[in-house]
């Protein structure tokens, strides 16, 4: 399984890193814009979307590049507690 993480906390992504490991998912965090974040999507099984610290020209971006049949997520807060909810929900 593989999660997209866009937006959090750039000192954060190693943890956040740890976290979807230790779930067993595969994660690729964007905490800001890149030239080639559209190649490098892919088609993820899940996106996580912390929307308070990200810009919506960003959101809109991730958005527009995954395939349909991605679960997307959306989290206002941006903390490990909230990732480790998420990733709890989801767990096979």
């Amino acid at each position: 399984m593989s999660v997209v993480i866009i937006g959090g906390n750039e000192c954060m992504e190693r943890k956040y890193s740890q976290m979807c490991s230790r779930f067993g998912w595969k994660s690729k965090i964007f905490c800001k814009p890149s030239a080639d974040m559209k190649n490098r999507i892919g088609s993820p099984d899940m996106l996580i979307l912390f929307t308070h610290t990200v810009s919506h020209k960003l959101v809109q971006n991730a958005l527009s590049n995954v395939p349909g049949d991605t679960r997307i997520v959306r989290s206002h807060t941006s903390s490990l507690a909230s990732l480790q909810n998420i990733l709890e929900g989801t767990a096979v």
